[in-house]
C-alpha cells in the first residue's frame, strides 16, 4: 500500500478509504498486504485528477470507459471477421 500511495502522491489513508467505500477493493498478499492492481491505481489517480467529481461518480467513468473501449474493440473484430468471410461485403461496410 505504501508504494502505490507513494506513486500516486497520496497516503495510504486515502486507499484506505476507498477501500472502506468499497470502491476499489485490493488483493492481500499472504502476509495481509494490499496489493493494488494498475486498474484499481488508474481509478484512484482518476479520482485526484478529477477533484469535484463524487468519488463513486469518476469510478463509475472509468468503468464506463472500460467498457467502451472493450465494446469498440469487439466490433472492429466483428468488422474484420465479417469482411474476410463475406467477399465484396468489405467495401460496402467500409463505407
Amino acid at each position: 500500500m505504501g508504494r502505490a500511495a507513494e506513486m500516486l502522491g497520496v497516503t495510504p489513508a486515502f486507499l484506505r478509504n476507498l477501500g472502506a467505500a468499497k470502491l476499489i477493493e485490493p488483493q492481500r498478499s499472504e502476509g495481509g498486504h494490499r496489493r493494488y492492481s494498475r486498474y484499481q491505481l488508474r481509478l484512484a489517480a482518476r479520482e485526484l485528477a478529477d477533484q469535484g467529481t463524487a468519488l463513486e461518480a469518476a469510478c463509475r467513468i472509468i468503468i464506463l470507459e472500460d467498457q467502451l473501449a472493450e465494446a469498440l474493440r469487439i466490433n472492429t473484430e466483428l468488422h474484420h471477421h465479417r469482411a474476410r468471410h463475406q467477399p465484396g461485403t468489405a467495401s460496402r461496410i467500409s463505407a
